[in-house]
């Protein structure tokens, strides 16, 4: 993929256009970095107001709304897909450029990280009721397996579908700007034992797992406070320091085998639908995994 990027300085701010020129699409982005606050350094967090129109979340609501299942955790001694209490929403997987509008957000995505598009997993999509939440975790691995494939997890964009009247918050309980934040009457008792983030319609959050360095960073930790009032969408892209996509090891071989040794595990953790180009292959290109992922014709 070749990627342009070039700053246009206007009367009223910079804007930063993304091009990118492969067989498959051309897109031409444009972003505004005068809307991108910085929240912490340690660790390192951002929030871009109005990422999102409002018609691009209710997009993606719609597209999610009759295909969500029980979230899922990563073992973290084995790597596989577990229900845990830790984690209670519903959520489900895009595909990569499933539509115009879902490839034009991921396009945005790597105009404002940086960060190639083909390291970044598919998009989650997940729904918060009523009490449901997410207790504070880590998004980088601590499974061997799943850094085989694309490596550690450097960034998550948490993208707001929806506000939320009460709770809800993401919140970094490591993070060494809690004690500076004002706890307001508006804030859930969770959002006060950390530095939070309110869910804003259109709003997105990016932060880093990995320091600049590469090694992992325990200040990252966070969680999603539970919902007091309303209901909570979000939108989360997961991207790795690797190509999420392709190996660079060989290529796949045109029997019905697994072309990995971790395909069986990584087809558990769900991986078949998190990254069915590299897993299972496209009409051009045969996937690594299709064996595990069930995918071979009979």
């Amino acid at each position: 993929m070749y990627i342009c990027v070039v700053c246009c300085f206007r009367k009223r701010g910079s804007v930063l256009r993304l091009t990118t020129d492969s067989a498959a699409s051309s897109l031409s982005v444009t972003f505004d970095p005068t809307r991108v606050t910085q929240l912490s350094w340690r660790p390192r967090a951002f929030i871009y107001r109005n990422f999102l129109t409002d018609e691009e979340c209710d997009h993606l609501i719609v597209l999610a709304k009759d295909k969500l299942e029980k979230s899922m955790v990563a073992d973290n001694d084995s790597g596989k897909s577990v229900e845990s209490e830790v984690r209670t929403s519903s959520g489900m997987f895009l595909a990569k450029a499933q539509d115009e509008v879902v490839a034009a957000i991921e396009a945005r995505i790597a105009a404002w990280t940086f960060l190639p598009p083909e390291n970044g997993e598919s998009m989650q999509i997940l729904h918060y009721e009523n009490g449901q939440k997410y207790e504070p975790h880590f998004d980088f691995f601590h499974d061997k397996s799943n850094q085989e494939l694309g490596g550690h997890r450097i960034a998550t964009v948490l993208m707001y579908l929806s506000n939320v009247e009460k709770g809800g918050e993401t919140v970094f309980p490591n993070s060494e700007e809690k004690d500076f934040q004002p706890k307001t009457d508006d804030m859930s008792d969770c959002a006060k034992k950390g530095y939070s983030v309110k869910p804003m319609k259109g709003d997105a959050l990016l932060f880093y797992s990995l320091h600049p360095d590469a090694t992992t960073d325990p200040l990252s930790l966070h969680g999603s406070c539970p919902v007091i009032e309303g209901e909570k969408w979000s939108a989360t892209k997961w991207i790795h320091v690797r190509s999420f996509e392709k190996s660079t090891r060989h290529a796949p071989s045109g029997d019905c085998t697994d072309d990995n040794e971790n395909c069986a595990q990584w087809a558990a953790a769900g991986e078949c639908l998190k990254n069915p180009t590299y897993m299972i292959g496209t009409n051009d290109e045969l996937g690594f995994c299709r064996k595990s992922c069930e995918a071979c014709s009979t």
